[in-house]
Formats: structure tokens, sequence, C-alpha cells
């Protein structure tokens, strides 16, 4: 079988509610690293963004110091959604808007990348405002712009 040539990437950000050390957040911290885990070792998964504590809490991506950022890549759509929508991260998907507050504008994009490339903040976040600017393309799309994605239609995913 041949190896691909493209992998998925996304990037969601989020503006926390409340500071990290608050007690409304511990359910969502506290799980943080075994989410993480079901991450890594779910078909498909190829890396995702962290720091040296394996989390990516204290990357800041903005001068807010409550905007909270996740970037991963994966070697396909099936492998994100199944990861997405059927563990336990649906879970705490569904519970988003006790931890972080409404954004009005999209808080996730997906692009392709080449395989083997690990996408960096600052190029993710110029696929968020490709998106935000331009709406869904080729280069920047939500779960919409994926032909068989069908999972987050249940879900009412961004």
């Amino acid at each position: 079988m041949s190896q691909p040539t493209q992998h998925l990437a996304q990037l969601n950000i989020g503006r926390l509610r409340y500071e990290l050390d608050d007690p409304r957040l511990a359910d969502f911290i506290d799980n943080l690293a075994r989410v993480n885990a079901i991450a890594e070792r779910s078909e498909g998964f190829v890396w995702r963004l962290q720091d040296e504590t394996g989390n990516a809490t204290n990357i800041r991506a903005f001068a807010d110091p409550r905007m909270a950022v996740n970037m991963s890549v994966w070697e396909g759509v099936e492998a994100l959604e199944k990861y997405v929508w059927q563990t336990v991260h649906a879970r705490f998907y569904g519970r988003r808007s006790e931890w972080f507050e409404h954004l009005d504008r999209p808080y996730l994009v997906m692009w392709w990348v080449p395989a083997g490339h690990r996408p960096t903040i600052e190029e993710a976040l110029g696929r968020l405002d490709l998106l935000r600017v331009h709406g869904p393309s080729e280069h920047a799309f939500g779960w919409d712009g994926i032909a068989g994605a069908q999972l987050w239609k249940t879900a009412r995913c961004a």
C-alpha cells in the first residue's frame, strides 16, 4: 500500500471563559492528558502541537492569555472525523460552552499539507484568516468543505 502524499491539518481556537487555574476549568484541564492520549493512539494520528508539558495550554498564539489553540495533523478526513466524533473527545466537545466563550467567526480551519509537514502556528492562523476573509476554499475549509464527512452534521460543529 502506498503512503499518502498529503495529510489533513486542523487548527481550532477558543477563548477560555476563565483563567487556567480557575476551578471552573478543572474538569477541562484535568482531562486534557486523557483526551490527547486518545488522539495519539487513534488510527491515522500523525502529530499535535504541544509544549514541554505535553499540552498546548501554555502556547501563546495571541496577545490575550485566555485564547487557546489546538492543532493537529491526521492521515486523512476519516481518521480525524472518527477521533472527534466517536471517542470521549465528543463528550468534551459537547461541553465546549462551559469552558469557552462563543465566537462569532469561524474558529476551526482545516487544510491539506504535504505528508511529513508540521504546520507552524503562523501558518495555521493564516489559514484561519483566509477562511474568515474569503470563505471556504481548497486552501482553508471546515467540515462542510470535506466531501464524505458526515458525523459533524449531527454534532453541529463549526
